[in-house]
């Protein structure tokens, strides 16, 4: 056994992995034993990952020390960026042996998002039947169940028996992606259900595949959005579902693994969208400082600008301030519950949206129940906030001036004793009552705007993320201001 290789426990999970360390020496010493331990013994991810921060010289001389089938699980598992330094570097020989051993599926995500003269050799490079695969699933929209879909599966017409069944997937299986769900279509390649392979092996030789047939599993046009293929996996707990086309034939299937790829896709673009980050087409670490800059720019200059609505609620309330400064004090603290109140909502939102827990026209029942927990939280909010507030006042925390020159005193507190008067008293409660029910308000629009952006940008087929949590917290901003000073202004106007 290697040296280099160690065994590594995290939480119950035991698994062989190897350092770029070591794998940088096993390929400059050209340690052939030992690199054919590693392929054999280390997960190709925990590979690819290895040679992520080695130098593609090492990757390219790696590849060549391999045997093929190896070097063909492992190209799957390299960035875009690896790969096409590696095509780049490979001789036609070496290029056709990796890319006949590929799936379709994955050659076309990797021949998609490549210049066009590396895209050009790779399907030089492929054999007839490759290449037209490539070239069909190159066609399909982006994110839709044909873009992510294979050719390669196990089809048999509904009259077949098992054993010829059973015989056939001995010969063709090994090229197909998955040959636990079998796609069971009629004379016209029209898909007609699946038979699973627990139930295909513990039948009868002589009976037909359409006496097993499960006739209720769902399938899904070329067109469908990804996103709607991931959820039906989850929500049918499915290996492999059929793709068909206008006529409802079978031209594909997505496998589990994809739906898998696709959920992490979707989450994570979901995250990026709520908080104001234009999609990272690679990950965090291979992108440049310059394209993350790139990306968070545009979204910050917008969200400058609709502060600037922000800027103009102050503004317009100078008068309100310059009378009682204090109010100035507790505007962050406003603007910050509000915002985390409709954070809180459009979370919860955008996951039902997403689950297809809801759709856009159940908004009144939406309305109806968030309202009344909304009622609860203001309630206990305003309830806390009344007597925070005051503490904060009394403790010198918050420097009420106003209080002090009906007190007749510079900073009146609990700690020099000069607070103690009712003079002092109204001053102090009427800020916090100003403030609190501000609070209760803020935080039913907040959760009102957190329902509404999301749910109508839904109805408009559009994807609810799109309304970011920087967004929101803007426009809760500016309610929760003029709230603020509108309230403010009424007891101002009568009590001062």
């Amino acid at each position: 056994m290697a040296e280099e290789l160690k065994e590594e426990i995290q939480e119950g999970v035991h698994l062989k992995t190897i350092t770029p360390e070591a794998l940088k020496d096993a390929i400059d010493h050209h340690d052939l034993p030992c690199l054919k331990e590693i392929v054999l013994k280390v997960p190709d991810i925990d590979i690819a990952e290895a040679l992520s921060e080695l130098d593609i010289k090492d990757t390219i001389r790696l590849f060549r020390d391999i045997d093929t089938a190896h070097a063909a699980t492992l190209f799957d598992e390299l960035s875009q960026e690896q790969k096409e330094e590696l095509i780049k570097a490979m001789t036609d020989k070496e290029l056709v042996s990796i890319v006949n051993q590929q799936s379709a599926d994955d050659m076309a995500d990797t021949v998609g998002d490549m210049p066009a003269n590396l895209a050009k050799r790779v399907l030089q490079a492929a054999d007839k039947d490759m290449r037209q695969d490539i070239n069909t699933l190159l066609k399909f929209k982006p994110e839709s169940a044909g873009a992510i879909m294979t050719t390669e599966f196990i089809e048999f017409r509904e009259g077949k028996t098992v054993e010829e069944a059973i015989k056939e997937i001995r010969e063709k299986g090994k090229d197909a992606e998955t040959i636990y769900t079998i796609f069971v279509t009629d004379k016209k390649r029209k898909f007609v259900g699946t038979v699973g392979l627990d139930k295909l092996v513990l039948a009868q030789p002589e009976n037909a595949l359409k006496d097993l047939l499960d006739i209720d599993v769902p399938s899904v046009h070329v067109n469908t959005d990804q996103e709607e293929v991931a959820n039906l996996f989850r929500r049918y707990d499915l290996n492999a579902m059929g793709v068909v086309n206008d006529d409802s034939c079978l031209v594909g299937i997505v496998t589990v693994d994809d739906a898998v790829d696709v959920m992490t896709q979707e989450t994570s673009e979901d995250i990026e969208q709520m908080n104001a980050v234009s999609k990272l087409e690679d990950s965090y670490l291979e992108t440049h400082p310059r394209l993350m800059a790139k990306k968070c720019v545009p979204w910050l200059i917008v969200l400058l600008i609709l502060g600037t609505f922000s800027s103009l609620v102050l503004s317009t309330f100078q008068e309100q301030i310059g009378v009682l400064p204090v109010l100035a004090a507790f505007i962050p603290v406003l603007m910050d519950t509000g915002g985390n109140a409709g954070g809180q909502t459009i979370a919860l939102m955008i996951r039902g949206l997403a689950l297809r827990e809801f759709k856009p026209r159940d908004i009144g029942a939406i309305l109806w129940r968030e309202m009344r927990s909304a009622l609860l939280i203001g309630l206990c909010v305003t309830l806390f906030s009344f007597v925070w507030f005051t503490i904060e006042q009394y403790t010198g925390i918050v420097h009420n001036t106003q209080a002090d020159f009906v007190n007749g005193t510079e900073w009146a507190t609990i700690w020099n004793g000069e607070c103690w008067s009712l003079a002092f008293a109204g001053e102090v409660f009427k800020v916090s009552a100003i403030v609190s029910v501000t609070l209760f308000f803020s935080v039913l629009v907040s959760k009102v705007i957190a329902i509404v952006l999301p749910l109508g940008v839904a109805a408009l087929k559009k994807d609810p993320a799109i309304i970011s949590q920087p967004l929101l917290t803007t426009l809760v901003d500016m309610a929760s201001l003029l709230i603020y000073f509108g309230i403010a202004e009424v007891l101002i106007l009568q009590f001062v």
